[in-house]
């Protein structure tokens, strides 16, 4: 018996949606992270609109862009996987 047939599938399961949350919160880290640098300048109680704006179009791009790279390395997997590398 391999080591792939004595893991339940629950547990795989489990293991597959925890990560996927844990990419999703780096992710919302990273998002967080970037729009505040590049577009808060002295923090107080109320945003301005240009801040408010500027976090706007930020997160906007940010998922432009995940979007476009996930797209990509799906398609970049599928390409991949319907022709395999042939070595002589």
């Amino acid at each position: 018996m391999s080591n792939t047939e004595s893991v339940d599938p629950q547990l795989q399961d489990f293991i597959l949606s925890e990560t996927q949350k844990q990419r999703f919160q780096v992710l919302v880290h990273g998002l967080t992270d970037t729009c505040w640098e590049t577009c808060m300048g002295r923090p107080s109680n109320r945003l301005d609109s240009k801040t408010e704006v500027c976090i706007m179009n930020c997160v906007e791009r940010f998922i432009d862009v995940t979007t476009f790279i996930t797209k990509r390395l799906m398609n970049t997997t599928k390409y991949r996987s319907d022709s395999p590398l042939e070595f002589q």
